[in-house]
């Protein structure tokens, strides 16, 4: 692959190519070469550093450019294979050698979202300018597995097919916050957030918009706004038409952050690898995300 063709280009082709532009690319690139060469020398050798026999990918830059168009187009290693002029087997260790590197370069960016937050103020802390924030989940298909327990555990009611779950907490400016575990699935959107504790780690005074699917959630944090749900057989009043309207207006943005993070292939494509490495994925995209933001 040509990759000065895809950097050298516009930052149409860049995103379409890795799901960042050339800027963030370059952003990333200082700090991730940083961090190849503190654990090359960290580790016990009986050589100098950058002896051995040069791979198609020795250079962090190109090592970079791989990890990230690995996430954006989410291949085969087959087909990463074809492309980078290399076997299945050094493709699939690529992968896996790499994309720690890069979650920790994000790390160092201060980009990553929390995957947990612990007390209301942790949440000060952490977010202290932030005065409301909006929560969804988000669901991307799996391989139907051929166990029956598993079968019934990833199938979702909602999207008619098998899946796995997270829940994002979004501000307004469409930075990820908060990126919870994943999870198979069938759990419903609303146990996911009870079991995460979510609403007991939010201030009051900051606001919290979800959408209908998190019903009675005001009994737990009093300043939610929730859309008002059509009884059954019954209708809407106008000014209920219209408070929906506003809600979903200043959601938009949550459906915005989602958006950016779901361009990335390994976030929204099926997914094929071993359940675990999915849940690095989506912290890894919605990292790159945030970074998109910021630049």
């Amino acid at each position: 692959m040509d990759i000065d063709r895809v950097l050298n280009n516009n930052n149409r082709l860049c995103r379409a190519v890795l799901g960042v532009r050339k800027i963030t690319f370059e952003k990333l690139l200082t700090t991730f070469r940083q961090i190849i060469v503190e654990e090359a020398e960290s580790k016990k050798r009986k050589r100098a550093f950058g002896g051995g026999s040069n791979g198609n990918i020795k250079d962090p830059r190109k090592k970079l450019f791989f990890i990230l168009w690995y996430l954006k187009v989410y291949p085969t290693f087959d087909v990463a294979a074809y492309v980078f002029a290399s076997s299945k087997s050094r493709t699939h260790g690529w992968a896996h050698k790499i994309l720690p590197i890069l979650e920790k370069t994000l790390g160092r960016k201060l980009v990553l979202p929390k995957r947990r937050i612990n007390s209301v103020e942790e949440f000060f802390n952490l977010f202290p300018e932030v005065k409301e924030v909006m929560l969804d989940g988000v669901e991307r298909p799996t391989v139907r597995s051929k166990k029956a327990k598993q079968q019934n555990k990833h199938y979702s009611g909602k999207k008619k097919r098998h899946t796995r779950k997270n829940l994002v907490l979004v501000n307004g400016k469409k930075n990820i916050l908060l990126v919870t575990p994943t999870k198979h699935g069938r759990v419903h959107d609303k146990k996911l957030f009870d079991k995460n504790l979510i609403a007991l780690r939010i201030p009051e005074k900051i606001s919290l918009l979800v959408d209908t699917g998190f019903q009675e959630i005001q009994k737990i944090h009093e300043n939610t706004l929730i859309p008002k749900k059509k009884p059954r057989g019954g209708f809407l009043t106008e000014a209920e038409k219209a408070w929906n309207r506003v809600i979903s207006s200043v959601r938009m943005a949550v459906e915005h952050a989602i958006g950016g993070f779901k361009r990335f292939g390994a976030t929204s494509h099926i997914f094929r690898n071993k359940n675990g490495i999915d849940d690095k994925f989506v912290s890894v995209c919605a990292g790159l995300g945030n970074l998109e933001l910021e630049t």
